[in-house]
């Protein structure tokens, strides 16, 4: 706990003059976190930060490993929002992924955080996963209806690297089964009211998760803790700059304090800049507003243009003279549209610059 102050601390500079509109408390299992310790760091966050005052604070949660008083006192410390991870309500999908909870641990948990008073939460659900049909979807989607959330995760299975899938990949659905999820999931969504406003996020009465939205449409944020990444953006020196923490914990805690808890750092240069704003903002439903690009990137949308055109034509995207927004098709294919933003794409009128590294060695890191 201490080492994460500490590290925030080291922050201050790069964060004065700006308010905070979200704090999320992820990495897996914050929620075994004590009352006491998440009294203490959100007292420490606000006396560091200017939080705005309707600030979404958001704080992940397993099920099976919370209780109604833990997240009474959570709520007293400041957390307004929860994210439960139930994965799928499917015993055996469940055991495949290596989860430890229930079904019932997952209903029960969403009990629990009602009779705490928590009425925004999100459930996370998985669909991809080893031998999951259409209906087997379906069905873990029924389920988290009945439990009424304000918000769902509904994201499809990746192998990650140096995982125990990546090494032994189990046997996934194919393409036109994993259509059929998508789109089956989408619609049991959408009927019982839950709009889609990212590629893996459905939300009800305006509960859109703040913290999330700010990542597509390529707002700032800072990562505290081992192996957290950040943006930033320093107007005075017209760069945008990421950085990433120490990822093992002992090696971030022995160095919380000093400029060497940052492994590595760069500035985003033209291109990657253009590139990472598409890669975010074109996951959204209803797309970026172009002066959001100017405004987050420094830089006009029209070198874009000729590629947007295309887009058009193709029927990937749509636009307004202030708005540009993935079609249907579009973000069914947002791989093959974002391959159009490459520096090196055949249709793209602008130069590769390359990005600039800037390695971090007994170095502060503030520019």
């Amino acid at each position: 706990m201490n080492a994460v102050v500490a590290d925030l601390e080291l922050h201050a500079p790069d964060i004065w003059g700006r308010s905070v509109g979200s704090v999320f408390f992820g990495g897996g299992t914050p929620s075994l976190m004590s009352a006491a310790g998440m009294e203490f760091l959100m007292s420490r966050i606000r006396s560091i930060v200017k939080l705005e005052p309707n600030a979404e604070i958001t704080l992940e949660a397993n099920p099976g490993a919370i209780n109604q008083d833990r997240f009474s006192a959570y709520q007293q410390a400041g957390v307004n929002r929860l994210s439960i991870g139930v994965q799928s309500f499917n015993p055996i999908h469940l055991q495949a992924l290596g989860r430890i909870h229930s079904s019932d641990d997952a209903a029960n948990a969403v009990v629990s955080a009602r009779q705490a008073g928590f009425e925004n939460f999100n459930l996370d659900l998985m669909h991809g996963l080893p031998g999951q049909t259409a209906r087997h979807a379906c069905d873990d989607i029924n389920a988290a209806l009945e439990l009424a959330p304000s918000h769902i995760s509904y994201y499809q299975l990746t192998l990650e690297p140096n995982t125990l899938f990546a090494a032994r990949p189990p046997e996934l659905p194919g393409e036109e089964t994993l259509w059929d999820i998508q789109q089956q999931g989408k619609q049991l969504l959408a009927d019982a009211g839950y709009r889609q406003y990212e590629v893996s996020a459905y939300a009800r009465d305006n509960r859109q998760c703040q913290h999330n939205l700010n990542y597509w449409l390529f707002g700032d944020y800072l990562g505290i803790g081992a192996g957290a990444h950040s943006k930033l953006t320093f107007p005075a020196h017209n760069s945008i700059v990421r950085h990433s923490k120490r990822k093992q914990p002992a090696d971030y805690m022995r160095t919380a304090d000093t400029p060497d808890r940052i492994q590595g750092q760069r500035e985003l240069g033209l291109d990657d800049t253009r590139l990472e704003f598409m890669m975010n903002a074109l996951r959204l439903n209803d797309g970026f507003q172009t002066a959001d690009f100017l405004s987050r990137t420094g830089e006009d949308i029209d070198p874009l243009k000729a590629t947007i055109d295309t887009l058009e034509t193709d029927g990937l995207l749509t636009r307004t003279p202030f708005s540009v927004a993935p079609t249907d098709n579009g973000l069914r294919y947002l791989d093959s549209v974002l391959e159009k933003f490459l520096p090196d794409a055949a249709d793209n009128s602008y130069a590769t610059k390359e990005t600039r590294v800037i390695p971090i060695i007994n170095s502060d890191h503030s520019a």
